[in-house]
């Protein structure tokens, strides 16, 4: 059920195809990934998911960590928080991602709404349709639903740490912060490979949301791998194109996984 695929997609990567059914497949050698090499939209979603990368680490980790920090204290009403914070992951991504685009909207939205209420001039900024702010906008928004899912994951390894050392930690005369530094990030290494590990190969799995917000528009702004490969396969019916774009995919995530692996296990 893997490895079948794979190889189909690296099989028909060095073939030129159609992808109609009884036409010939015309064997390319390498000239579909040299085509895509020397495309510069494809380095385009390359820097995009590099800027996907950056507010994953940036943003969504930071935030998803002060939020499992919040919900597992010792706070009252914690209830209703957890279940807010966790909403948009359970929300379908196709209802997310409009709602976002209509916030977005540079005329009527709710966004440039509320800023124009707080006295900002010329606030009728086109967030979407924009290519100096496309990108960044789908990331926050990207952070913004993911910010749940990856508050669960730290919150277990924080759940995880034994009481005993943060009671010895608060007899010490340890304040919040230092216990924070010394004791709860640290044992909270496994959480953050795990959160490293789903943020770098998510990145480049990105497609669903960039789809439905931008289509990788405007002027292939917010293109990415996955969209661009949409394109060459099924629009442009480059199908051999769009798995040699598959083959560079699985082939950066597989070597970033393992530069993870080995980083995080010597920190370890």
């Amino acid at each position: 059920f893997l490895l079948y695929p794979i190889a189909q997609s690296v099989y028909m990567s060095f073939f030129k195809w159609k992808g109609i059914m009884n036409t010939p497949m015309i064997y390319a050698g390498i000239d579909n990934y040299r085509r895509v090499l020397i495309d510069p939209f494809f380095w385009n979603s390359m820097l995009n998911v590099f800027w996907f990368m950056a507010g994953g680490f940036l943003v969504l980790m930071p935030l998803a960590f002060g939020l499992a920090l919040v919900i597992t204290s010792k706070l009252r009403g914690l209830r209703f928080l957890k279940t807010a914070y966790f909403m948009p992951v359970i929300i379908p991504l196709t209802a997310v991602g409009l709602m976002w685009v209509y916030i977005l909207q540079p005329n009527w939205g709710l966004f440039n709404t509320i800023l124009q209420g707080l006295g900002v001039k010329d606030a009728a900024i086109n967030w979407l349709g924009d290519p100096k702010t496309a990108i960044f906008s789908v990331v926050l928004v990207n952070e913004w639903i993911y910010a749940g899912f990856n508050m669960l994951i730290f919150a277990a390894g924080i759940m995880a740490i034994p009481e005993d050392i943060i009671e010895s930690a608060i007899i010490d005369g340890a304040s919040s912060w230092q216990r924070l530094w010394r004791f709860t990030i640290p044992l909270c290494s496994e959480s953050f490979k795990i959160f490293s590990i789903l943020c770098v190969t998510g990145c480049l799995r990105h497609f669903d949301l960039v789809y439905i917000m931008t289509r990788g528009g405007p002027n292939h702004a917010t293109e990415m791998p996955t969209t661009l490969l949409y394109s060459q396969a099924f629009v442009y019916r480059n199908f051999g194109q769009g798995n040699a774009i598959g083959v560079i995919i699985l082939v950066c995530g597989l070597v970033l996984t393992i530069i993870l692996n080995k980083f995080l296990s010597r920190e370890d």
